[in-house]
């Protein structure tokens, strides 16, 4: 996309040692997009193998395509913040960067938040048939269920990396490690609405996964003790007007 149009959709891709999935999910995103006016921005989270190299080498082919790079390691959620920042379009959408998401999902999505009232501010995706291990996908469930009894978010599937959401609310939010496994909750905070779609999920082809289980779980208690902290000092002003002097 030429860079004096401006899109109507960002998507944003996290990265983190993905250099065997990188091009294929690149080209993946290009051609559900196609005919639209996008960007897509992958950002590399300090890649210890050939990941911006092959993104890179896409820039040709893809035009609508822009790398951002992080000097340190600095996780997920700040890769997801990294490139939200950097949109220029008011709709975001994001997809995790090993694949597993299935970009003919996401136009859906982002129709779903456009058709929507303002006050719509996320549309996320809840994964169906997920193609992880029995293991994983009990520590899903066990933590979604819990989040969702304790901050009462309505959302069933945090953890799906294909969510739909306005810019200007992303920015509005309190920023911290993990966010992006409390979005649908933080939106609620500030008086934003969520909406959820089925989406598909597909095995990993390249890569292994940079979580444990022990290691998520033990980060989502932590924060869900954050974000329910959090949600005890919300204070919502109401419609803001400005009166005429």
């Amino acid at each position: 996309m030429p860079a004096d149009i401006s899109p109507d959709v960002s998507i944003v891709v996290p990265m983190f040692d993905e250099e065997g999935a990188a091009p294929a999910l690149a080209r993946e995103i290009a051609a559900a997009f196609a005919g639209r006016a996008y960007e897509l921005i992958f950002v590399d989270d300090a890649s210890r193998d050939g990941t911006r190299a092959a993104l890179m080498a896409l820039a040709a082919e893809i035009p609508a395509m822009r790398v951002l790079a992080h000097a340190k390691n600095a996780g997920q959620s700040r890769a997801v913040r990294t490139g939200v920042l950097a949109a220029r379009a008011p709709i975001v959408v994001t997809l995790d960067g090993d694949g597993q998401n299935d970009p003919a999902d996401a136009p859906r999505l982002a129709d779903h938040l456009a058709a929507g009232p303002v006050s719509l501010a996320l549309v996320g995706g809840v994964r169906v048939k997920r193609q992880d291990s029995a293991a994983k996908r009990y520590a899903s469930r066990f933590a979604n269920g819990v989040r969702q009894r304790l901050l009462k978010d309505t959302a069933t599937d945090t953890g799906c990396g294909l969510k739909a959401f306005r810019r200007e609310a992303f920015v509005r939010l309190p920023y911290f490690d993990h966010i992006h496994r409390f979005l649908p909750a933080l939106m609620l905070r500030e008086g934003y609405e969520v909406a959820f779609e089925p989406v598909g999920h597909r095995a990993r082809q390249a890569g292994r996964s940079k979580y444990t289980n022990l290691g998520r779980l033990w980060a989502s208690l932590s924060d869900l003790a954050g974000v329910m902290w959090l949600n005890t000092r919300a204070r919502l002003p109401g419609e803001v007007s400005e009166p005429e002097l």
